[in-house]
């Protein structure tokens, strides 16, 4: 087999490096770095996308508990609140009526 390598490496001079012992090492300790490692490249990135992931989830429920704050505050008013029970529970006094109209 250092036969052939050797006859390799004359045949194409350019291929020197790959005889150094030192490319050799660098070498494994990249591919050791970016696949087999628990701290891998490939970890690294499919952990980045979930904390993007979850950034977003956080940015989306902090907007929502903002408005859900604010209709909150609106609901402290007994007109507010009154308004919303008969739009969103079809609530009424005794004297009405309610007409649901549904639309296709």
């Amino acid at each position: 087999m250092i036969k052939k390598f050797k006859a390799l490496l004359t045949k194409y001079p350019h291929l020197k490096f790959l005889g150094n012992r030192y490319f050799l090492v660098l070498f494994i300790f990249i591919i050791w770095m970016l696949f087999l490692d628990n701290y891998s490249y490939l970890d690294h990135r499919v952990l980045n996308k979930q904390i993007n992931e979850l950034e977003d989830n956080k940015a989306y429920y902090k907007e929502q508990i903002k408005n859900d704050s604010i209709k909150i505050k609106k609901l402290q008013d007994p007109d507010m609140t009154e308004k919303y029970a008969r739009e969103k529970y079809f609530m009424k006094k005794d004297s009405e009526d309610i007409y649901i109209i549904e639309f296709e």
